[in-house]
């Protein structure tokens, strides 16, 4: 209540100040306009600004009002336009009357030759006061109506954004399920032990993923623990012959990163560079900060990429997830080695706070 009562009052004042400017320029004019052949002074000059500029003050926001209910568009025009002429006229009307009442205040003799002067002379320029207060209440409303677009256009696109990027979660998601539950059916055959440390394992990776549903950024700590998740149900697989070694930095656990970001660049490691091989191989995650961006590697030492690389499902689906959270400010880099076998780079905004499309935003 108090907050809408300080905007009336403070429009209230815009009012009143425009309207004094417009008096002091009035006055200043009529004023100049004079002086050069007679003596004038200023004080008159400027109470009858005053007395013009004031009733109008009153009216402002009764005009406006009437102004703001027939706002003229494409499909009411036709009656829009003759009401606010009307209407029009009948505030010109009233300007003059209270102009003609105040000029007794101000040591003018009124008399019905007066007045009919001062209605001929000047009902055509109240009436354009008029229409100059319905064309800037219409720029308000047509401003409003413009930001109103604008405003629900960028919802629009952020929800769609929003959309996209979880119709890409729930592709990955069943994605990596499949496979897993393919390499369990293959591992029950010959090891039911192993079969069943791995569906345990798939129950905590899957329980997890579920807490940070609708989430699109965690911090790169938080992704680092699914991706211990996802390791301990490869490792069932391949026991020994699956080895990761990590080179974090400290500085970049509380960073954001997209959520499950990391487990399809290490899947793809595990079976391309891994998986073939029978002494098994290796992989490394490391995170650090450069240049003011966070780079996330995933190395293997496989056999490296043979030819053009084709991206499956899974990376294919990060990369247009990066797309959608980070436009041009990201990379993702798929290639050979520094030291032989496949890497993948992943270089985002180094960043703390959640991106614009991320549904968990304030």
């Amino acid at each position: 209540m108090a907050s809408r009562t300080g905007r009336i009052a403070a429009r209230a004042l815009i009012v009143w100040a425009a309207w004094t400017l417009f008096a002091l320029f009035s006055a200043s004019q009529n004023y100049l306009s004079r002086a050069y052949s007679a003596h004038v002074e200023w004080k008159p000059a400027f109470l009858y600004a005053l007395i013009d500029a004031y009733p109008w003050a009153a009216l402002t926001p009764l005009v406006f009002l009437v102004a703001g209910r027939l706002v003229v568009r494409r499909a009411n025009w036709w009656y829009a336009v003759p009401l606010l002429l009307a209407a029009g006229v009948g505030f010109a009307l009233l300007h003059l009357a209270l102009f003609v009442r105040l000029l007794p205040w101000i040591g003018y003799r009124t008399s019905p030759r007066m007045v009919q002067s001062l209605f001929l002379a000047r009902f055509h320029s109240d009436l354009l006061a008029c229409w100059v207060l319905y064309g800037i209440r219409h720029a308000m409303e047509y401003y409003r109506q413009y930001r109103l677009r604008e405003w629900k256009a960028s919802r629009l696109e952020a929800e769609l954004a929003v959309a996209q990027l979880e119709v890409l979660k729930m592709q990955l998601q069943p994605h990596f399920l499949f496979n897993t539950l393919h390499a369990i059916s293959a591992l029950m055959y010959r090891n039911v032990e192993g079969a069943d440390r791995m569906i345990s394992r798939l129950s905590d990776f899957l329980r997890l993923t579920l807490d940070s549903a609708g989430v699109q950024e965690v911090t790169l700590q938080r992704e680092m623990e699914y991706l211990d998740k996802y390791l301990e149900i490869e490792q069932v697989r391949f026991g020994d012959r699956l080895q990761v070694h990590r080179r974090i930095s400290p500085e970049t656990l509380d960073l954001l990163v997209p959520n499950l970001v990391l487990q399809p660049l290490v899947e793809n490691a595990v079976r391309h560079g891994i998986a073939p091989r029978a002494a098994g191989g290796r992989i490394e995650v490391a995170a650090r900060i450069e240049q003011g961006a966070l780079t996330v590697e995933v190395l293997d030492d496989g056999p490296g990429p043979a030819g053009e690389i084709r991206e499956g499902l899974g990376l294919s689906n990060t990369r247009a997830r990066l797309e959608h959270l980070y436009g041009s400010g990201c990379r993702l880099e798929l290639g050979g080695g520094p030291h032989g076998g496949f890497q993948a780079r992943l270089t985002i905004p180094a960043h703390a706070k959640a991106t614009h499309a991320n549904p968990d935003r304030g």
